[in-house]
């Protein structure tokens, strides 16, 4: 594709489908601690075959719209595809962050040690969750350098599930996210991306657009968690989080 484009600037801003393998999601979701969890990671596999799937949906979506130039009838099933593949990527993501953050809560009170117990009490049946979980936390005890490896995990995961969450939340609940009662704006509504064929789904606060996002940003964002050269700093975070708020004064209020 580089030899199409003089200017490197004029570069698609996309891999090629063909060069993304299932075991780059794989591999990205399966780096962080606690994710050994086998039903986990039956997650992390429905979430990368999917995805598979779903880009080469977008790719097609996409030829047929310039060969076409109208929106392809498909474009109603990749939306819904894309939409189901956010939901799973984001309770996945929610789910271990909840667990990481339970972890760190009770390393920092001491209570790892009674947690692991509480789980290997009798239940009269073997429960293999209880069982998958004590193993985890045993697993997190013998090894001091495990909870820096989940404070880690979890900045290099903020900005990824920031912008997930946010979509998530206009997707699925139809609400301006971190406020409630203001409804969001057509929510659901996409357009076809011109390079990957994604749906371009707008970040909106009211009248402002803080920019947009699409299910391939996102994956492209989970694949990337694997790379750790430069892991953000809380300042970064908190930097992030306070673009995500939107700004205090709305700018078509006047000054």
């Amino acid at each position: 594709m580089s030899d199409d484009f003089d200017d490197p600037n004029d570069m698609p801003p996309y891999r090629e489908r063909a060069d993304i393998g299932m075991n780059e999601l794989v591999g990205a979701l399966n780096s962080f601690q606690l994710m050994d969890d086998p039903y986990l990671s039956m997650q992390i596999y429905n979430l990368a075959l999917v995805d598979q799937f779903i880009m080469e949906l977008e790719e097609e979506v996409l030829q047929k719209l310039l060969h076409e130039e109208r929106t392809p009838p498909e474009t109603m099933f990749l939306s819904a595809q894309s939409q189901m593949w956010i939901f799973a990527a984001y309770e996945l993501m929610r789910t271990w962050r909840e667990r990481a953050t339970d972890v760190l809560n009770l390393h920092k009170n001491g209570g790892l040690k009674l947690k692991i117990d509480a789980l290997r009490k009798p239940q009269g049946f073997t429960h293999v969750g209880r069982e998958i979980r004590a193993d985890q936390l045993q697993r997190i005890v013998d090894d001091e350098n495990a909870v820096e490896r989940i404070r880690e995990d979890l900045r290099v995961a903020h900005v990824p599930f920031g912008n997930l969450e946010y979509i998530r939340i206009a997707l699925a609940k139809h609400q301006v996210p971190g406020k409630a009662k203001q409804i969001a704006y057509a929510p659901g509504y996409g357009r076809i991306n011109q390079w990957c064929g994604s749906l371009d789904y707008q970040l909106e606060r009211g009248r402002v657009i803080l920019g947009q996002i699409s299910r391939r940003n996102i994956a492209d964002e989970l694949r990337a968690m694997s790379d750790r050269t430069s892991v953000p700093s809380e300042d970064d975070l908190k930097s992030f989080d306070e673009f995500m708020k939107g700004p205090k004064h709305d700018p078509f209020d006047g000054p």
